[in-house]
């Protein structure tokens, strides 16, 4: 028997044994937001102040309607100085006396000092670190024992008032996360730095607290059903109590963002006689991190592109107390956008955050905080990265460390961080070019383009494209990424930021976004999913599809590139479907085929063809979707490609006519007249709007359209025509810039062609109509859908038939109803208007890449920058849409998308744009 199959026996042996020892956890808190407990509580100052009552905890004692409400801008000397008393009773056993007892604190916000049985145990200063103490001088065994925690919301250091206090986010005091005790055997396993690396050698730190008895540290890799894999065992000689070990592991399976294969490492501790003294596991992933100067940042010899974003830890009901729960949904919130790293800004995040990047796969910057001055002062500083990387250093998902962010790191303890960490892990200076790589914060689109003066570093942006209200993160993004994308110096960056933080105040009942300053999120508070979650989604897809419009001519043929790291095509799933989707009259979809498409197992980075089944029916199709889904079951993106053209699907629903009647015509002073059976039409005289129209229900508000959303040309002649009973009303324009027809038929049906030439360049292009915001409750159209899009936002909806009733949404600050009722709706076929008089009308479309308005979409407080220019009209149809800025960039900056339109006649197909609709105003 060799020593490695000895060993493992031992281990086996060991493992089985029943008196293993181990640490004792009791919680005398709950264990998050959703797990409490009450403790006594006395608040200094602002709301329920200056009386002893009750608090849940862990909380944000503001959620529990104490204090007050501070974002981070606001000045220290104008906020009142609350401060906390807690108090909690708890029993220790009497068995507890021959063991070491630790007090944990997961995060008090912000400077305290511990109490027990009227005695200090201890202080703390820094909101976001976990600390302990060891109180096994300090208990009563066998009885009750008072805890007391005195929290000052505002630190007695100005470095960590900096830091903390003012920065750009929330304050919340109190101790907001879990507190528990850690009862050990007297001689124990104090921490565990483990560095397991992508080749199978794991190095470890073993500190050994009270060390006398331990003659051997046994180590045990374990599967997560408690299968030993392998096993090794090392003498401990000396008196010192931290011990260095290094094993190799054979062949293990690797932790990456995409496949997050992780162990159990199981040390225990052994005297001369093989006895378990103690025994103590953690999770591990093996992965090695490179970062490679002038190259790129390497993840087990894969070069990495970060698909990244900035998160807080914030719910808008318990501020910033989480839960395991809250922590597993977010992290899968931000998988489902194919992200496959996170930023914690800018603080320490929960350790179930931590765990379930691990568990489920994002890469992380772990940060230690810090705003926009030199933050911590050297003590200190030191004090909080030491706390920060002792409870972080064994995540496998933790890649770097941030000193700070925005000129908020000190740079005297910037060394620190790697004598601190066995992994040895980089450190970054988000904001500013450190070291290997340049981390600047919102670049213009320019810079992407090598307008800056660090272009040998690796560009890794730790926040770009700055979210606010509907402005940003989508939008820009695809010019953006294709830039970033096609760099091999570029490592990708992290957009700014997940969620809107909206705090739902308990003084006033209301979400208070603080003005501009919170609603910067990809989705809402609570999660909700703004337009630019399915941007995100589809941009950042590792299964990108090239561009595609069906014709007739269509081969089956689609271009396609795997954009993993890691995965392998052939570990996906694909699959087609043809589809005749609903019409105006119809509710239901029909599927004509589907299947798996063909496609080579391409490897990462790899791009090839993939090919669709082409049934004999296809172009009865109107719609070709394409769905992949990743190895783990993970929805990744379903791609849709119209079949039909939107003047061969009209012509096919319009193909039978409703009646045959004679259209009757009268005019007077101020309008054309026309009567088709019970609908009536006036068109004004004078500049040939829609002046009216009715039908035996009544009247409909449509009216005083088509008005160029564009600047435009005057108006020379208006005529009138006849011919075989269909009639036309003929607008001509100064030197045949524009002309514009009304036709109305004998089947009651109204068309409108409109052939235009704008002057100059503009945001808009295409014509507006009145429609009253009051009448209308509900829109259900054919084309790209739900949620509304921007020139620089095209990306993120699919080709259906949708639905959605009436809301007044302002995106990311009041309502938060998705997707929003009101904006821009790409490629439009035909649509639907829901009256609340219980009538409707519709709308076709014979003209190809139209946008549908409704109504201008709200617009957010400044700046400006994410406030767009609209057109005047209520319900309109264009050939062009606005692009919208972000919090920091105006559209201009942002790329060729976000530009606006260069209308030059002689560069578009017959010098004109064209926009042909068709309106059914009688029984829709």
């Amino acid at each position: 028997m060799n020593r490695y199959q000895s060993t493992l026996c031992v281990a086996l042996l060991l493992l089985s044994s029943l008196a293993v020892a181990q640490s004792q956890i009791k919680y005398l808190s709950g264990t998050g937001a959703d797990r409490t407990v009450s403790w006594d509580f006395y608040c200094s100052d602002g709301m329920n102040s200056k009386k002893w009552t009750k608090i849940q905890v862990p909380s944000c004692w503001e959620q529990q309607g104490f204090g007050e409400y501070n974002y981070g801008h606001v000045p220290l000397n104008k906020r009142l100085n609350e401060q906390g008393h807690y108090k909690h009773e708890f029993a220790a056993a009497a068995d507890w006396k021959e063991k070491n007892v630790q007090l944990f604190f997961e995060g008090v916000f912000t400077d305290c000092e511990v109490l027990l049985n009227g005695k200090s145990v201890g202080q703390h200063q820094g909101g976001f670190y976990e600390f302990n103490f060891d109180v096994s001088a300090f208990l009563n065994y066998g009885q009750k024992n008072l805890l007391e925690v005195k929290v000052k919301k505002r630190s007695d250091n100005k470095s960590i008032n900096q830091a903390e206090l003012e920065a750009d986010f929330w304050n919340f005091g109190g101790i907001f996360r879990p507190v528990y005790l850690q009862v050990n055997p007297k001689e124990y396993i104090e921490h565990l730095a483990i560095d397991p690396r992508a080749d199978g050698s794991i190095k470890t730190d073993v500190t050994v607290s009270n060390l006398k008895q331990t003659a051997k540290v046994q180590l045990s890799i374990q599967d997560f059903k408690g299968k030993i894999l392998a096993a090794f065992s090392d003498p401990v000689n000396g008196k010192s109590g931290i011990f260095h070990t290094s094993h190799q592991f054979p062949n293990p399976k690797l932790w990456s963002a995409e496949f997050p294969n992780r162990y159990l490492a199981v040390y225990t501790l052994l005297d001369k006689s093989g006895k378990v003294l103690h025994k103590r596991t953690e999770k591990i992933g093996f992965r090695t991190v490179e970062v490679r100067a002038q190259d790129g940042i390497y993840v087990n010899g894969a070069k990495i592109k970060f698909k990244g974003v900035n998160a807080h830890t914030f719910h808008p009901d318990f501020g910033r107390t989480s839960s395991e729960k809250f922590s597993i949904e977010t992290v899968n919130l931000i998988k489902d956008m194919n992200m496959n790293a996170v930023r914690m800004s800018h603080y320490p995040h929960d350790k179930h955050f931590m765990n379930a990047c691990d568990s489920l796969g994002l890469f992380v910057l772990d940060e230690l905080t810090g705003w926009q001055a030199p933050s911590y002062d050297a003590v200190v500083g030191r004090k909080l990265l030491r706390e920060l990387i002792k409870r972080d250093v064994n995540y496998a998902s933790v890649l770097f460390w941030d000193n700070g962010n925005e000129g908020g790191w000190n740079r005297d303890y910037d060394h620190e961080f790697a004598e601190q960490d066995i992994q040895k892990r980089e450190v970054l200076h988000p904001w500013e070019a450190f070291g290997k790589t340049v981390t600047a914060h919102y670049i213009d689109y320019n810079y992407l383009s090598g307008d800056n003066f660090a272009n040998r570093q690796i560009f890794f942006p730790t926040e770009f494209l700055h979210g606010l209200y509907d402005g940003g993160i989508g939008a820009g993004l695809n010019d953006y990424w294709t830039k970033m994308w096609s760099n091999p110096l570029c490592a990708g960056g992290f957009l700014w930021v997940l969620a809107d933080e909206n705090i739902m105040r308990t003084d006033t009942k209301v979400l208070d976004g603080d003005g501009n300053h919170a609603p910067d999120g990809i989705v809402g508070p609570y999660h909700e999913k703004e337009g630019s979650f399915y941007t995100v989604k589809e941009i950042w897809s590792p299964v990108f599809i090239e561009d595609k419009y069906i014709t007739p001519e269509f081969n089956g043929l689609l271009n396609i590139e795997n954009r993993f790291h890691y995965t392998n095509l052939s570990q996906c799933k694909l699959a087609y479907r043809w589809v005749k989707l609903p019409t105006p009259s119809a509710k239901s979809r029909t599927l004509l085929a589907q299947g798996i498409p063909i496609v080579k197992n391409l490897a990462p980075m790899e791009r090839g063809v993939l090919k669709v089944g082409l049934p004999i029916n296809w172009q009865e199709a109107d719609v070709l979707e394409l769905e992949a889904t990743d190895p783990h079951g993970r929805h990744i993106y379903t791609w849709t490609f119209p079949v039909k053209s939107p003047v061969a699907l009209t012509k096919n629903l319009l193909s039978g006519t409703k009646f045959n009647s004679v259209v009757q015509f009268t005019e007077d002073d101020d309008a054309f007249r026309f009567k088709v059976k019970d609908l009536q039409i006036a068109i004004d005289k004078k500049e040939g709007l829609l002046q009216q129209v009715s039908n035996a229900k009544g009247l409909l508000p449509l009216s005083k359209g088509p008005v160029m959303a564009a600047e435009g040309y005057p108006l020379t002649d208006i005529s009138h025509e006849e011919i075989a009973g269909v009639h036309q009303i003929i607008m001509n324009y100064e030197r045949n810039r524009t002309k514009i027809i009304w036709t109305i038929k004998p089947d009651g049906l109204v068309y409108l062609d409109v052939k235009y030439q704008p002057k100059g360049n503009a945001s808009s292009y295409g014509v507006d109509f009145s429609l009253p915001e009051s009448d209308v409750t509900k829109v259900r159209w054919m084309g790209d859908g739900p949620y509304r899009v921007w020139k620089n936002r095209l990306k993120g909806v699919n080709f259906n038939v949708w639905e959605k009733a009436y809301n007044n949404t302002l995106t990311g600050s009041a309502g938060f109803i998705y997707p929003e009722f009101k904006g821009y709706h790409a490629n439009l076929y035909w649509a639907e208007i829901a009256l609340k008089s219980g009538q409707s009308f519709r709308v076709y479309c014979n003209t190809e890449d139209v946008f549908m308005k409704l109504f201008n979409p709200l617009a957010g407080p400044s700046p400006e920058n994410a406030i767009t220019k609209n057109s005047a009209g209520d319900l309109s149809f264009l050939n062009g849409i606005p692009a919208i800025g972000n919090k920091f960039s105006a559209p201009n900056s942002l790329g060729p998308e976000s530009s606006n339109y260069q209308y030059d006649f002689k560069r578009v197909l017959d010098g004109y744009l064209n926009i042909n609709l068709v309106f059914d105003f009688i029984n829709p």
